[in-house]
This record gives C-alpha cells, structure tokens and sequence, in this order.
C-alpha cells in the first residue's frame, strides 16, 4: 500500500520549498581587494641678505629645500569552494526560505566548521534541487579552522621563533 503522506510521482518536483526540506548550496565565492595610496610634499624656504659698505657690496644667501614622496599598496585575494547540504528552517511570509547547514571536517587534528545561512528564492533553486552560492541573499558564509595550522598562522612571529629556537 502506498502511504499518501510520503508518495511523490515520478514527475513530482524534488526541490526543497517547505520547511524541514534540504537542498545543496554549491559555494563558488572569490573575493579580492586592492588599495594603494600616493602621497608628496615639496618645500623651499630662501633667506637674503645684502650689504653695501665702502668696500663694495656683497650678497649672501641661505637657502633649505627638501621633499618627500611615499607609496604603499596592499591587496588580498581568497576562493572558496565547496558544496553543503543545508536545511529549510523557516519559510518567511513572502515565500522565500530561510536555510542553515553546518558541516564539520577534521583532517590530520585540524579542525574546520563551515557555516552558511541565508534566504533563498524557491525559482532560483535548480531541478537538481541545487543554488549557487551568490544567489543567496542575506547569505552569511563562514569557514573557520582550529588545530596546528590555523593556530601557527594566529601565533605571533616572537612565537613561532622562540618555539622553532625549542625554547617554548
């Protein structure tokens, strides 16, 4: 017999639109920023004098110029990628859905969570019941590490010397 409340025909449509319903976010994040500033500053500063006395005259001068010029530049660049199963939560009041997926991987005592929240649009989800990343809105995408790794690129540089030194 065919329970009525779990059957879906073969051309039913599988993606996630109510709550409790899963689907898979395909992250494919890039960022990038880049700053740089030019700065100049040229003085001069003249003093004169002169005199006349029988003998002639005679000119004297003291004379101070300096400049200075400085440059600087900083730029940044990360990728993500990754695919997570996330849930429907909630469903707001204009149909859209608030989703949450949480995924935890520990590889060699490296520990890394990946976190993502956001609100989807039932017509942006795909019929293998799959969303780009960048079209969710209010998404909140976090990929955090803890272990050896994470925690050498936090330490501080007088850290890492002293204990590569084994004095720590």
């Amino acid at each position: 017999m065919i329970n009525p409340d779990t059957y879906s025909g073969l051309a039913a449509d599988r993606r996630a639109h109510q709550l409790g319903d899963t689907l898979t976010v395909l992250v494919t994040e890039t960022a990038s920023a880049m700053a740089s500033a030019n700065t100049g500053a040229d003085s001069s500063m003249k003093l004169g004098a002169s005199t006349q006395t029988r003998m002639g005259s005679h000119n004297y001068g003291v004379g101070l110029s300096g400049d200075d010029t400085g440059q600087g530049q900083t730029s940044r660049a990360g990728a993500l990628r990754a695919q997570l199963a996330v849930q429907v939560v909630a469903v707001e009041a204009d149909g859209m859905l608030r989703i949450h997926g949480e995924q935890t991987l520990v590889v060699n005592g490296e520990k890394q969570r990946f976190v993502l929240t956001g609100l989807v649009r039932t017509e942006d989800i795909s019929s293998a019941n799959t969303i780009q990343s960048n079209r969710i809105s209010e998404a909140n995408i976090e990929f955090t590490g803890h272990g050896d790794v994470s925690e050498a690129q936090r330490r501080s540089i007088l850290y890492r010397i002293t204990r590569w030194l084994g004095l720590i």
